[in-house]
């Protein structure tokens, strides 16, 4: 979803020469993108994963993936991507039930990868984004809490986000906030360099 004719047009072409993505639909504003998700749910078309750009006319994208998560907490799965990369934005746009951020000079093969990583239910994030949500200047080296050394177990037994909620019976956004503090104090970014670095000083 982007306001851009150029940047729909050219992530099109992008995705179109990637076998395991199938766009489905585009938008140009925050409410167009809800009016798009709604139609294609209704035909049994309904997205896995939505690409929101932050800053559109006739509705910012803030506004329309809180919208997004009014109707359903857990799909689609949602991903910013954007020109603003500021800690206010970064941590605005998750709070509001974003699953992943990245920037728009992501390059092609790590877009598609971190779609791929939100249908699995991981999170995606771009370099910079994990220090703006958790402070890790100031949290690195700290002990995990009980919870969040609950949900590196079930990851590290190939658990997604979703079946690490349904185990410890909360929300997958809850999941996700303690992923990024585990991520935080273990000084890694992602979920694998989170279980090794948790087996390697015994943890797990």
């Amino acid at each position: 979803m982007d306001d851009h004719p150029v940047v729909r047009d050219g992530l099109r072409g992008m995705f179109e020469r990637e076998p395991d993505v199938e766009v489905v639909g585009e938008a140009a504003s925050g409410p167009e993108a809800l009016a798009v998700v709604a139609s294609l749910t209704q035909a049994g078309l309904a997205p896995d994963v939505v690409l929101m750009d932050l800053r559109m006319p006739l509705g910012d994208g803030i506004t329309a993936i809180r919208e997004l998560r009014a109707l359903d907490p857990a799909r689609p799965r949602i991903l910013v991507l954007t020109t603003y990369d500021t800690d206010r934005d970064i941590v605005t746009a998750m709070s509001a039930g974003a699953d992943g951020y990245l920037l728009k000079d992501t390059r092609r093969a790590d877009l598609v990868r971190a779609i791929v990583d939100l249908c699995a239910g991981r999170t995606a994030l771009a370099p910079g984004a994990l220090d703006a949500l958790t402070g890790r200047r100031s949290g690195a080296g700290t002990e995990l809490t009980t919870r969040e050394l609950e949900v590196l177990r079930v990851i590290a037994r190939g658990g997604t986000n979703r079946s690490a909620a349904e185990h410890l019976l909360v929300s997958e956004a809850t999941v996700k906030t303690h992923l990024l503090h585990a991520y935080a104090k273990l000084g890694v970014g992602d979920r694998a360099a989170a279980v090794r670095v948790a087996y390697e000083r015994g943890l797990l």
